[in-house]
């Protein structure tokens, strides 16, 4: 069972074990009912307004409300249970210390919090990859690529480098929803909810963006 940890002792917030115990009881990909929610239960933007304050019972039962949520939402973008449970760990941990930043005229406490999570799942992905990348240039310090190795991978540096030009002729707004979407792992409805729009306006940014991309980098209709 995990406990909130604000005005404990500081050694008592770096146990990971209560976390982990707790996480490896969450589906990945709940089925979410409302009708299975109690009418007087109070609202997540409430319960992380008590967390705010240091209210252990309210950390409780936010974990308990939003874990799967954030927990498939991780799962999503990073794929390994194990790896994803680490990851929300470090994002309730977050959610407690820093529950007094929350502001509610910006959206919800359930959006902030995907933020947040989703936010740790994508630095989990980008240190993940970084140290792809230096293992594979320490493989290959050694090795003189044959001439068609070296076009290719020249052709391939050159392709990405057009992705980069094209994505940064988009929108600040376009390039957002893509993002999300098409790196993410969010889907639609998750990226309308995200950002507080409605999703059609989400639909609008991804097609405009898509057309867009499509100009830019030369592809026929």
């Amino acid at each position: 069972m995990l406990t909130a940890t604000r005005g404990l002792d500081v050694d008592a917030v770096n146990q990971p074990a209560p976390m982990f115990e707790k996480l490896v009881l969450v589906p990945s990909f709940p089925d979410v009912d409302s009708d299975s929610v109690k009418d007087d239960a109070p609202s997540i933007d409430e319960l992380l307004s008590r967390v705010a304050t240091g209210d252990q019972a309210a950390f409780s039962d936010l974990y308990d409300e939003t874990a799967p949520r954030l927990l498939g939402l991780i799962t999503r973008v990073l794929i390994d249970r194990a790896q994803s449970e680490e990851v929300a760990q470090d994002v309730f941990l977050e959610i407690w210390q820093t529950a007094t930043r929350f502001d509610r005229a910006r959206g919800s406490a359930l959006s902030w919090m995907l933020t947040m999570a989703h936010r740790r799942a994508i630095d989990r992905v980008r240190s993940a990859q970084a140290g792809r990348d230096r293992d594979v240039r320490i493989g290959i310090r050694d090795l003189e690529p044959e001439f068609d190795e070296t076009s290719e991978l020249v052709e391939t540096r050159m392709e990405s480098e057009r992705v980069k030009v094209a994505m940064a002729s988009l929108s600040e707004l376009q390039r957002q929803a893509l993002n999300l979407t098409y790196f993410g792992g969010y889907t639609q409805t998750e990226v309308a909810e995200l950002l507080s729009v409605p999703l059609g306006t989400v639909k609008t940014r991804l097609r405009d963006g898509m057309i867009r991309l499509r100009d830019e980098l030369g592809v026929a209709s």
